[in-house]
């Protein structure tokens, strides 16, 4: 055993060079600030909450912050932030070993036992230093018994008692403990920061390192010290002392952000043979897919943000290549297209993250994402349309039903054809327009073609009509204003505290809105028939099947809601439509319309196997009388996905 050599331990980087003092953190200047000026001012608070992801210094800030507290040398004799020089009890707290500084994990303490150790130990004064500190790590971890016990005691502390917190889940700490601290974010620090730091380490450790690999190493700890550290240390290892950022590179299984921009070039040309090629290619040099993945959809990220902050294209952590080259694709890319593929970036992730062979996840991704590359975007497909001068064939007309069946839809696409939108066709003949228009609602509000049962909206026939006869042919911009005047005085209609005049089921719908009876509004809808209506007297045919109480809460309802006594009779034959039969009518023939409407028809055109899904007018409440083509007004077209969200 005497010739046994002994065994130096090993410090690891992270435990070697952590900050002994304030001017040893980096990255917290805005922390460092506020308690130096808290204990020049003599303002020491009573509690402190440190907060920050892993590694950004959180529990040596609180070693340093006890040793603050309790700084003494032979010149000094008070709590201070400049601690440039050993004091009586500062290795010992630096060591974690000192007896008046006591340190609890709160992750393997967590019950009201150990907060009631606390509690009866906090009654003594320290032993030999200014102040007694407790640090509790993870504070976040405390039951909720443990959290009440402590309330008291933290809000009126001894006055040789200071506490210190830390917690990377702030979100889980109670706000009536917050309220008790002096709450710091510690922040993430920067990757320029952290390769300065790293450089600084590798000229005591005597290591040869490239600024790439250290900036690899920067990004890859995500702003945490610690990381950067633990990854710069097994850098060393694994290089022998020669850092580059191939050794990093391949240490981490990242993937070459030359071939990253290569294999981006690939896919946004549409070439799906190099793009695969590439990927395999970089998968069997070691990168994982999902690392390719990711390291895809931060150049992506890259480049959408050089369009709109050019100035970012300094960033030291990028190379030269990554400079140039992706400032060209923010000049040659639109905002849409650089959008999509990070929509379906993110989409490909969460594919790779579930299945269990992420390289074919990852290929399925590059084929579509190359598929999409050439396609215009929606924007770019409407701005051709507007420029076409050829004139095209009307699309088939398609039943209501058959439209609006999405199991039967190939293919769909979300189109809004607004009434501001750039199309400045004008509306068809007006006495063609009110003759089609005219016979399509007469024929459709006839019995035997009325559909029961189906969700109404409501439409007064009479007020379609007037507002035919005194039209005129109007381009969309001024059939825009009219629908916005048409807008506001319906707005204004419903707004009224009270309907004294009832003139149509129109009335008493707006009635039953304004006292919320959504039950009543609906019946009255589904199963009343208009016959006649007079000062004091309504006169109302019942569908079958119509419930027994509905005619007695006829009465009932609209003399209480309007004060006033109304005599209303019941007939059993007569009268007009219901109001669901109305609106069914009323969709009916914007459909019929939207089919025959020679802008649509020219979108349908465009896309060969779209569909007219859905007509929706743009209003809160489906009560506006309707103008001629109000389907332009509307958004006509669905995607698929959109469809099977609902």
């Amino acid at each position: 055993m005497e010739n046994v050599p002994v065994e130096t331990a090993y410090r690891v980087l992270a435990r070697k060079y952590r900050p002994q003092n304030f001017s040893d953190l980096i990255g917290q200047e805005a922390m460092v600030r506020t308690l130096t000026n808290a204990f020049e001012k003599g303002r020491i608070a009573q509690a402190w909450m440190l907060t920050g992801i892993r590694g950004v210094g959180k529990t040596t800030t609180a070693r340093i912050l006890a040793r603050a507290l309790n700084y003494k040398t032979k010149d000094i004799d008070q709590p201070t932030t400049v601690l440039d020089s050993l004091g009586e009890h500062c290795t010992q707290i630096i060591e974690g070993r000192h007896i008046d500084v006591i340190e609890m994990d709160a992750a393997s303490h967590t019950g009201i036992d150990d907060i009631r150790e606390i509690i009866e130990q906090i009654r003594y004064r320290p032993v030999s230093a200014r102040y007694k500190v407790y640090i509790i790590d993870e504070v976040h971890m405390l039951s909720t018994q443990a959290f009440n016990g402590l309330l008291k005691t933290l809000e009126e502390p001894p006055s040789h008692v200071k506490f210190i917190f830390a917690t990377t889940e702030i979100r889980k700490v109670p706000i009536t403990i917050l309220s008790r601290c002096q709450r710091f974010d510690l922040r993430r620090i920067e990757s320029k920061a952290l390769s300065a730091h790293l450089r600084q380490i590798a000229k005591y450790e005597k290591v040869e390192v490239e600024d790439q690999a250290l900036s690899m190493i920067a990004r890859a700890a995500e702003g945490s010290a610690r990381d950067a550290l633990s990854i710069f240390d097994q850098a060393i290892a694994h290089s022998n002392g020669n850092v580059n950022a191939i050794a990093v590179r391949t240490m981490l299984g990242l993937a070459d952000q030359a071939r990253i921009i290569d294999l981006f070039e690939f896919i946004m040309k549409g070439d799906v043979v190099n793009a695969l090629h590439e990927l395999r290619s970089q998968y069997e040099a070691g990168a994982d897919p999902l690392t390719i993945l990711t390291e895809l959809a931060d150049f992506n990220h890259l480049v959408t943000r050089l369009r709109f902050t050019p100035e970012i294209v300094e960033d030291f952590s990028l190379t030269e290549e990554q400079r140039l080259r992706s400032l060209d694709f923010s000049k040659k890319l639109s905002v849409p297209i650089l959008s999509r593929n990070w929509q379906m970036l993110l989409k490909g992730l969460q594919e790779v993250n579930q299945t269990a062979r992420p390289l074919q996840a990852a290929e399925m991704l590059l084929i579509r994402l190359a598929h999409t590359a050439d396609l215009p975007t929606l924007d770019e497909a409407l701005k051709k349309l507007t420029q076409e001068k050829t004139p095209l064939t009307l699309v088939k007309n398609s039943s209501h039903q058959e439209s609006t069946n999405a199991n039967n839809i190939t293919k769909e696409t979300m189109v809004e054809a607004h009434a501001s939108s750039s199309v400045s066709n004008t509306l068809p003949d007006q006495s063609d327009l009110k003759t089609s228009l005219k016979n399509q609602l007469d024929h459709s509000l006839q019995p035997e073609n009325l559909v029961k049962n189906q969700t109404p909206d409501k439409i007064n026939v009479q007020e379609v009509t007037e507002t035919l006869e005194n039209s005129q042919s109007i381009d969309l911009s001024e059939k825009s204003a009219n629908l916005s005047r048409s807008v506001t005085q319906t707005t204004e209609k419903i707004t009224q505290p009270k309907t004294l005049v009832i003139n149509s089921l129109h009335d008493i719908v707006q009635l039953a809105e304004q006292h919320n009876d959504a039950p009543f509004k609906l019946l009255i809808k589904e199963f009343v028939h208009p016959v006649s209506f007079e000062a004091g007297h309504i006169t109302l045919r019942l569908s079958e099947n119509t419930p027994q109480f509905l005619a007695h809460d006829i009465e009932k309802k609209i003399s209480q809601w309007t004060e006033k006594r109304w005599t209303i009779t019941f007939v059993n034959e007569g009268g007009g439509p219901t109001l669901q039969e109305e609106s069914i009518a009323i969709q009916k023939t914007l459909f019929s319309n939207a089919e025959t409407d020679p802008d649509i028809a020219k979108i349908l055109n465009h896309f060969p196997e779209a569909k007219i899904v859905d007509i929706r007018l743009n209003k809160e409440e489906n009560d506006l009388d309707l103008l001629p083509n109000t389907f332009k007004n509307a958004d006509i077209f669905k995607n698929k996905n959109d469809i099977n969200d609902e």
